[in-house]
Protein backbone atom coordinates (compact mmCIF):
# COMPACT_ATOMS: atom_id res chain seq x y z
CA UNK A 1 0.00 0.00 0.00
CA UNK A 2 1.25 3.51 -0.92
CA UNK A 3 -0.02 6.90 1.26
CA UNK A 4 -1.01 9.46 -0.81
CA UNK A 5 -2.24 13.15 -0.42
CA UNK A 6 -5.78 14.67 -1.83
CA UNK A 7 -6.84 17.91 -2.76
CA UNK A 8 -9.90 17.61 -1.27
CA UNK A 9 -11.00 17.73 2.93
CA UNK A 10 -13.53 18.30 5.28
CA UNK A 11 -13.65 21.85 4.11
CA UNK A 12 -15.29 20.53 0.74
CA UNK A 13 -17.74 18.81 2.77
CA UNK A 14 -16.24 15.54 1.58
CA UNK A 15 -17.01 11.96 3.48
CA UNK A 16 -14.79 9.01 3.61
CA UNK A 17 -18.18 7.05 1.50
CA UNK A 18 -18.17 9.86 -0.83
CA UNK A 19 -14.46 9.29 -1.56
CA UNK A 20 -14.71 5.51 -1.91
CA UNK A 21 -17.47 5.83 -3.81
CA UNK A 22 -15.55 8.08 -6.99
CA UNK A 23 -12.25 6.15 -6.51
CA UNK A 24 -13.89 2.97 -6.99
CA UNK A 25 -16.01 4.49 -10.36
CA UNK A 26 -12.75 6.42 -11.81
CA UNK A 27 -10.25 3.82 -11.04
CA UNK A 28 -11.96 0.66 -10.58
CA UNK A 29 -9.84 -0.12 -7.31
CA UNK A 30 -11.74 -2.45 -5.09
CA UNK A 31 -13.10 -0.93 -1.76
CA UNK A 32 -11.20 -3.19 0.32
CA UNK A 33 -8.05 -1.66 -1.13
CA UNK A 34 -9.17 1.77 -0.18
CA UNK A 35 -7.30 1.97 3.62
CA UNK A 36 -6.63 4.61 6.19
CA UNK A 37 -8.50 7.19 5.07
CA UNK A 38 -7.92 10.87 7.58
CA UNK A 39 -10.10 13.72 5.99
CA UNK A 40 -8.63 17.06 7.49
CA UNK A 41 -9.78 20.73 7.00
CA UNK A 42 -7.69 21.23 3.57
CA UNK A 43 -6.70 17.78 2.19
CA UNK A 44 -7.02 14.05 2.98
CA UNK A 45 -4.31 11.17 3.30
CA UNK A 46 -5.27 7.07 2.34
CA UNK A 47 -3.46 4.57 1.17
CA UNK A 48 -4.02 2.86 -2.53
CA UNK A 49 -2.79 -0.22 -3.72
CA UNK A 50 0.77 0.36 -4.80
CA UNK A 51 0.14 -1.26 -8.27
CA UNK A 52 -2.07 1.69 -9.86
CA UNK A 53 -1.08 1.71 -13.30
CA UNK A 54 0.25 5.77 -14.09
CA UNK A 55 -2.74 6.59 -16.82
CA UNK A 56 -5.35 6.05 -13.94
CA UNK A 57 -3.15 8.40 -11.70
CA UNK A 58 -3.02 10.93 -13.86
CA UNK A 59 -6.85 10.69 -14.68
CA UNK A 60 -7.70 10.92 -10.61
CA UNK A 61 -5.49 14.36 -10.23
CA UNK A 62 -8.34 15.64 -12.71
CA UNK A 63 -11.44 13.90 -10.81
CA UNK A 64 -13.20 16.62 -9.25
CA UNK A 65 -15.58 16.07 -6.00
CA UNK A 66 -18.00 19.08 -4.82
CA UNK A 67 -15.69 21.14 -7.49
CA UNK A 68 -12.68 20.44 -5.81
CA UNK A 69 -10.13 18.44 -8.20
CA UNK A 70 -8.43 15.88 -6.04
CA UNK A 71 -5.03 16.83 -7.28
CA UNK A 72 -3.65 13.46 -5.75
CA UNK A 73 0.01 13.05 -4.75
CA UNK A 74 1.85 10.36 -3.71
CA UNK A 75 2.97 10.99 0.06
CA UNK A 76 7.14 10.23 0.51
CA UNK A 77 7.65 8.56 3.86
CA UNK A 78 9.88 11.30 5.57
CA UNK A 79 8.13 10.35 9.22
CA UNK A 80 9.35 7.07 9.59
CA UNK A 81 9.85 6.15 13.41
CA UNK A 82 12.77 6.45 15.23
CA UNK A 83 14.98 3.58 16.20
CA UNK A 84 16.69 2.86 19.83
CA UNK A 85 19.28 4.01 18.18
CA UNK A 86 18.63 7.57 18.08
CA UNK A 87 20.48 10.42 19.58
CA UNK A 88 19.64 13.85 20.64
CA UNK A 89 20.81 17.01 19.62
CA UNK A 90 22.14 20.09 21.67
CA UNK A 91 23.37 19.68 25.61
CA UNK A 92 23.55 16.99 27.60
CA UNK A 93 21.90 17.60 30.63
CA UNK A 94 23.16 16.31 34.52
CA UNK A 95 20.23 15.23 36.63
CA UNK A 96 21.91 16.55 39.48
CA UNK A 97 20.64 19.70 41.51
CA UNK A 98 21.90 22.57 41.15
CA UNK A 99 21.41 24.17 44.46
CA UNK A 100 22.88 20.81 46.64
CA UNK A 101 22.60 22.98 50.27
CA UNK A 102 20.02 21.64 52.93
CA UNK A 103 17.54 23.39 54.30
CA UNK A 104 16.29 22.78 58.16
CA UNK A 105 12.57 21.10 57.62
CA UNK A 106 12.00 22.31 61.61
CA UNK A 107 10.59 25.75 60.63
CA UNK A 108 7.02 26.56 62.03
CA UNK A 109 4.44 28.12 59.79
CA UNK A 110 1.53 30.02 61.74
Amino acid sequence: MIRYRLDVGSKQQITADQLRKVLIEESGVDKKNINNIHIHSLYTLLELPDEMPPDIFQHLKSVEINQQKLDIRRVKNNNKRRGNNYIRRGRKRDNKPINTETKPDNQASD
